[in-house]
């Protein structure tokens, strides 16, 4: 956002009479009244106190008073319904990205006849609704929602003033995006199941997000009609990113991001388009047992795909953000499924031969231990990995290059290399070169390794079938798309060993209690992450049944095998009919 600074306002200018009424907690005011033109005067009162004119004033400081957060709130939003942007702006702790903002509210969004009523402070929080009317080219409809504004000390002068964010003007907006009305950058698309039946978000609420991607990507593809829209244009990355490297000096080179632009939000629809057709894989029965599972657990994620295909049959979430596809997350032990093939291909583990599982491991200055300290005496590398020996991976370490776990996930696993298409955004799971502690800690899925449900459903995928499928939504076909590929074939030593270890996992390990009565043809592995702040770990569960692989995570959930379990075996059991 750059530099904040205030704007000093230097004089209460007063305008001609205006037909518009200020209704600032739910009392109506004359625009030209007494009552407005004292909110100024106080307001100008304290912007003009450092201008120079007498003796400089101390900076203000301390929590502020009720009076200052309804002060400055009212200052704001009675500027900003009247029209008067530069006194709005100036009222905020940056001036000018309020101004682009709110300028932007009524020449791009078109929105017309603004009343903004305050709502009851919370702290310095203060809630407001937004009414007016959205007019383009002889189409009117009217606008309503809730936004909040934060009200803070400006730098300068210690004076209250609103914290600007994008999302004062609506809750949706983030940095660089922008509101605009006018014919929808892409038609509507009417997304089928692999059925031919529609998604919808009321009867799937999870696929918000994926419906406005495939909009997104598909619309014009799929043969709609586009109508006109108030919507939310989101910031392209890359521009940011330009951006930021501008104002901090450093190459744009060095800064450009390689996150996809997100999908376009449509708010308010003036005139209905005419939407394409557009079949994805999801199974409705599965999605709707999907839904039904993440909704009675908080912050859950889970995907379900075919690992004989790649197609992502299910994915859903139990909160807004689409964890399932663009998490980014450590993934805990199940890490330990890439790790495994890793030691399996360099002869540094075999399923049945005796493996080290000490209390206790160190390297690079770290010690690392096991759940509850515990230890494998004389055991197999197949009962360390189905109790889930950390040490059994770190001590290891020291026989492994930097890069080994990058190379093994990327060149067999088809992860990190940002290449996935599966038909909407998706992050595609991250294993950067470490080294040291860090390097070691990646082994047990810890350190800088990132995945999400998605990627960890495409791992115990490859490791059933020892081929990486690309997942996907759409298929190919659709836009002759070319899917990603593993650079090197899994060995079927390492696929054997593998299965026989998901196996083992699922019938007498970690994942034993959640995978009863889903065998012989399936595997699982478990996983809890540690992350900074929170009190209980990550869980994590991913498994295959037949021609089924899913993942699920549930954030602060603690052991794997007690929350995301349960989410995933539910969803195996209900795609294969038993």
């Amino acid at each position: 956002m750059g530099k904040r600074r205030r704007v000093d306002e230097r004089k209460a200018a007063t305008s001609g009479r205006s037909r518009r009424h200020v209704a600032l907690g739910g009392v109506a005011v004359v625009a030209l009244g007494g009552g407005a033109l004292a909110v100024y005067t106080v307001f100008g009162a304290g912007a003009s106190a450092n201008d120079g004119s007498g003796d400089a004033k101390a900076v203000k400081s301390g929590p502020l008073s009720a009076g200052e957060v309804r002060t400055a709130a009212t200052a704001f939003l009675t500027a900003w319904q009247k029209g008067t942007v530069t006194k709005a702006a100036a009222a905020t702790d940056d001036a000018a990205a309020a101004k682009t903002a709110l300028t932007g509210f009524t020449k791009d969004a078109h929105i017309e006849d603004v009343t903004l009523t305050r709502g009851k402070r919370s702290g310095d929080k203060v809630p407001f609704t937004v009414k007016g009317t959205v007019s383009y080219k002889g189409t009117e409809k009217p606008l309503t929602y809730r936004s909040a504004l934060t009200v803070v000390r400006a730098q300068k002068d210690g004076e209250p003033v609103v914290a600007w964010q994008p999302s004062v003007v609506h809750p949706d907006l983030a940095e660089g995006d922008r509101l605009v009305t006018g014919e929808a950058g892409t038609p509507p698309v009417k997304a089928l199941d692999r059925d031919g039946g529609e998604l919808t978000t009321k009867k799937y609420p999870s696929l918000g997000s994926v419906l406005d991607g495939l909009r997104e990507k598909y619309g014009k593809k799929a043969g709609g009609k586009a109508g006109v829209e108030l919507r939310i244009v989101r910031a392209d990355p890359a521009e940011e990113s330009g951006k930021d490297a501008k104002e901090s000096g450093t190459s744009e080179n060095s800064t450009k991001s390689t996150k996809e632009k997100a999908a376009d939000k449509t708010l308010l629809e003036l005139s209905e388009g005419t939407p394409g057709e557009l079949r994805t894989t999801l199974s409705p029965s599965l999605q709707a047992a999907a839904e039904e599972k993440v909704a009675a657990t908080k912050r859950a994620s889970v995907v379900v795909m075919r690992p004989s295909t790649g197609e992502i049959l299910a994915a859903a979430n139990s909160s807004s953000f689409n964890v399932a596809f663009q998490g980014s997350l450590a993934p805990g032990s199940t890490m330990k499924i890439v790790s495994s093939a890793l030691l399996i291909d360099k002869g540094l583990a075999s399923a049945d031969k005796v493996h080290p599982c000490p209390k206790f491991s160190s390297y690079g200055g770290w010690k690392f231990q096991n759940d509850d300290k515990f230890e494998i005496k004389g055991g197999t590398f197949k009962a360390s990995f189905a109790r889930s020996c950390n040490t059994a991976f770190i001590s290891q370490a020291k026989e492994l290059d930097d890069d080994s776990l990058t190379h093994e996930a990327q060149q067999v696993f088809g992860l990190g290399l940002n290449n996935w298409a599966i038909g909407v955004s998706s992050f595609d799971g991250a294993v950067p070169v470490q080294s040291d502690a860090p390097m070691a800690a990646s082994l047990i899925g810890q350190g800088g390794v990132r995945m999400n449900p998605l990627n960890m459903a495409s791992v115990v995928a490859t490791a059933k079938t020892g081929v990486f499928k690309q997942p996907y939504l759409v298929p190919p076909s659709v836009d002759n798309r070319t899917l990603a590929t593993a650079s090197r074939p899994m060995s079927e030593t390492v696929r054997s060993q593998l299965r026989e270890l998901l196996q083992y996992t699922a019938a007498a390990g970690t994942a034993a209690e959640a995978m009863s009565g889903l065998g012989p043809d399936y595997g699982a592995k478990t996983g809890s992450a540690e992350v900074d702040g929170q009190k209980q770990p990550n869980g994590w569960f991913t498994a295959w049944k037949g021609d089924l692989a899913s993942a699920g995570v549930v954030q602060q959930g603690g052991h794997g095998s007690e929350s995301a379990g349960p989410i995933v075996a539910t969803l195996l059991k209900a795609g294969s009919g038993g």
